[in-house]
């Protein structure tokens, strides 16, 4: 085949769906699909789902690909949803639900990991959940070989080789912020060495194909299966992030700001620093509270989408009405799991469109405290790359530019982490090399710019002291 007719596909696994990407060798994304899913809570706080539910999506979403792309694939390339865990027999299958990173049951767990930490901890990484396993289903724990990241077992389950990668194991609280697997603190929790696979690059080769997967997907058996990258580092790749200081937003049911770093970052309280799928840095501030808030504030005031977007955008902003969208804990910059929110300082003029106002911009100050942390560690952040099917709305977009005190550029392009997944195929198959992806970065186009409103940054203030307030006061009970 024409090296130039070759193929590249990228399966990103999230939390809520699966999507493809397939890109040509100009790293051009020629076709796209993706398909839904949920994941279950037997019990509060818990957030488990059944691998087969992936297996069946990722064959859904491969079906509604033309079948000339699939058959011009020559490697695959994995991007995963971060920090959830899977644990398997020798052989890869699956002995129990995995675990999800929404997962709240190992709270109590924490304090092994005693401050400081080199980054922020979550009770839905992998290593509080795994603490939780050998405590709770010592059974599970005795029979599993492995416990790997969601990406991984996908990777094994197409007939790949058990391995992890440094960019989804920095991120469990098992390993030092170079990616390195901690066998120490491994040890001293009491957790099977045999579990963590070891470590490969993104880009490296890790297995081939099988036939049967092949057969189910309508691919060539024997294709390259690249190791493959978090989410994260993935859409950071697949937005053209390369340089010292390019940064990126994403926003969907949370939202990341990540900032790209050659060089090991400082450690920063509430921003996380881990390892990119190129083999360099990123620091990022992740706040869980995005669309999950905005979507409760839209089902408390009965909302259709479109409504919520008009009746918002149309009201005046309030000097008195405040939201804080912690309706779950937050991580950047706060890491505090107690966090709660709701609206502040309501009176009988406020309308379903102010209070829906309130709500979007209580989101976009969300945000910028996770921004004023990075800056605050140093990096000059005055344009950001945005991705997410979150931030579509041109007015959305130009709040979040107001909020943030930052130009825009809209990616021309989605499915961002399923491109830099597939352009890790790429490198996996020989057709690039690391150092080529730089000069493939998408295209991006103009979508909001600051607009310096002493208004808005004075309510901005505002939120901050009235998070700090409702802390100690939450504390205090």
């Amino acid at each position: 085949m024409n090296p130039s007719s070759a193929r590249f596909l990228g399966i990103d696994l999230g939390t809520g769906s699966l999507k493809l990407a397939i890109v040509d060798g100009a790293g051009v994304v020629r076709a796209a699909a993706g398909a839904a899913y949920a994941f279950e809570t037997p019990r509060p706080g818990w957030a488990e789902i059944a691998v087969e539910r992936w297996w069946s999506a990722l064959r859904d979403a491969a079906a509604q690909l033309p079948a000339d792309e699939r058959a011009a694939v020559r490697a695959i390339g994995l991007s995963g949803q971060m920090h959830g865990v899977v644990l398997t027999d020798a052989s890869g299958r699956a002995l129990r639900p995995a675990l999800l990173w929404p997962d709240t049951r190992a709270l109590a767990l924490l304090d092994a990991w005693p401050e400081p930490q080199p980054n922020p901890l979550a009770p839905g990484m992998a290593g509080p959940l795994l603490r939780w396993i050998a405590r709770h289903e010592p059974a599970v724990a005795d029979a599993a070989r492995h416990a790997l990241q969601p990406k991984d077992w996908l990777r094994v389950a197409l007939g790949g080789a058990v391995c992890a990668d440094r960019s989804d194991a920095c991120a469990t609280a098992l390993a030092a912020p170079d990616g390195e697997w901690d066998r120490a603190l491994i040890g001293r929790l009491g957790l099977p060495s045999r579990w963590f696979a070891p470590l490969a690059s993104s880009f490296d080769p890790a297995g081939a194909l099988s036939a049967q997967a092949a057969r189910s997907l309508g691919l060539a058996p024997g294709i390259v299966l690249a190791t493959g990258a978090g989410d994260t580092p993935c859409a950071a790749l697949g937005s053209g992030l390369a340089d010292d200081g390019d940064a990126l937003l994403t926003t969907g049911s949370g939202g990341q700001i990540v900032v790209t770093s050659r060089a090991e970052p400082a450690a920063v309280r509430g921003l996380h620093r881990y390892r990119s799928a190129s083999g360099h840095w990123y620091t990022m501030a992740a706040m869980q509270n995005v669309g999950v808030a905005l979507e409760a504030a839209r089902g408390w005031l009965a909302y259709e989408w479109a409504d919520a977007y008009r009746d918002a955008f149309a009201a005046a902003p309030s000097d008195t009405l405040a939201f804080l969208p912690y309706l779950s804990g937050e991580r950047s910059p706060w890491l505090d799991p107690a966090a709660r929110g709701g609206w502040l300082g309501a009176g009988l003029g406020d309308t379903r469109g102010t209070l829906m106002r309130a709500a979007f911009e209580g989101v976009a100050f969300a945000l910028r405290a996770g921004l004023d942390a990075i800056r605050a560690g140093g990096a000059d952040v005055t344009m950001l790359k945005l991705a997410g099917g979150g931030s579509l709305d041109p007015r959305w977009r130009q709040l979040l530019a107001d909020a943030l005190d930052v130009e825009l550029r809209a990616l021309d392009g989605p499915n961002a982490a399923a491109r830099g997944a597939a352009l890790l195929g790429g490198v996996a198959g020989g057709h690039w090399r690391v150092a080529d992806l730089a000069a493939l970065a998408p295209a991006s186009s103009p979508a909001a710019s600051p607009s310096h409103d002493p208004a808005l940054a004075r309510r901005y203030a505002r939120f901050v002291d009235l998070y700090g307030r409702t802390r100690s006061w939450f504390a205090a009970g």
